[in-house]
């Protein structure tokens, strides 16, 4: 028997949306795990558990608001410079997450993705995520994309590297050059852009992420740390993006 799926919005809170107005695909920067720990009084360690446990509520909360799909910024190829032990307690708390909720995202049809460099990631690691992905690759309720070890700019030099080559070979001309043709070999081609991007903890900066593909997406910030962060918080991101006027550069 199928566990009961929790429900988190009531039918006037559902109501208060326009469907037609719904962000099809929502980006997140969720920031402030180790400021919660320092607030709580706990190692940071703790705080980054509470904020991966955080990750798929929001993501089944998404998911009952019929959003497409959802991207977190969880492991930019900045976060290197932090302490090795701090690296390596993310690490296992990646692999710890992913096989703890793998039941849940199957019962929920959540499909993992992942955007980024994976081979500098711890090897257990590695193997976590693609055994996640074979799992998962069936489910068609929602998209949770994971950037790890990620970072815009390495994105866009590594795109530039492989349409460089391409030129190369005489595959392709430099007149075919495009932007939809670097948008292609994003790591984000297989989706649309971001139609929100929502950053928790304050912080306002789109550091490193998604610089492409946010050039007009609608930015919603909260001071609210992101251990905190609840799914009426993503309804009232939501409400908040349906006042705006998305002119995507035409007025």
């Amino acid at each position: 028997m199928c566990p009961t799926r929790t429900r988190y919005f009531e039918q006037h809170e559902l109501a208060s949306l326009n469907n037609d107005k719904l962000p099809k695909h929502v980006a997140f920067i969720p920031d402030g795990n180790r400021r919660w720990a320092l607030e709580h009084r706990v190692h940071k360690e703790e705080g980054h558990r509470q904020g991966g446990n955080n990750l798929i509520d929001i993501v089944k909360a998404a998911k009952e608001l019929d959003i497409k799909v959802i991207t977190f910024y969880l492991f930019s190829t900045e976060n290197w410079a932090r302490p090795q032990e701090e690296i390596n307690a993310l690490m296992w708390l990646l692999h710890s997450f992913l096989i703890e909720q793998r039941p849940i995202m199957l019962d929920y049809g959540i499909k993992l993705h992942t955007i980024g460099v994976l081979d500098r990631l711890a090897e257990y690691v590695q193997t976590t995520i693609q055994h996640t992905k074979d799992a998962t690759d069936h489910c068609q309720g929602i998209d949770m994309v994971l950037a790890l070890n990620y970072g815009s700019r390495d994105e866009i030099c590594r795109a530039i590297r492989t349409i460089a080559g391409q030129i190369a070979r005489k595959e392709i001309s430099e007149e075919s050059i495009s932007e939809d043709l670097i948008a292609s070999h994003l790591d984000t081609a297989a989706w649309p852009d971001p139609d929100l991007l929502i950053r928790t903890s304050g912080e306002m900066r789109l550091s490193n992420y998604l610089l492409w593909q946010l050039s007009y997406s609608e930015i919603y910030v909260t001071n609210i740390l992101w251990p905190s962060f609840r799914p009426k918080h993503l309804l009232e991101a939501l409400l908040n993006y349906q006042t705006r006027q998305r002119r995507l550069g035409t007025q």
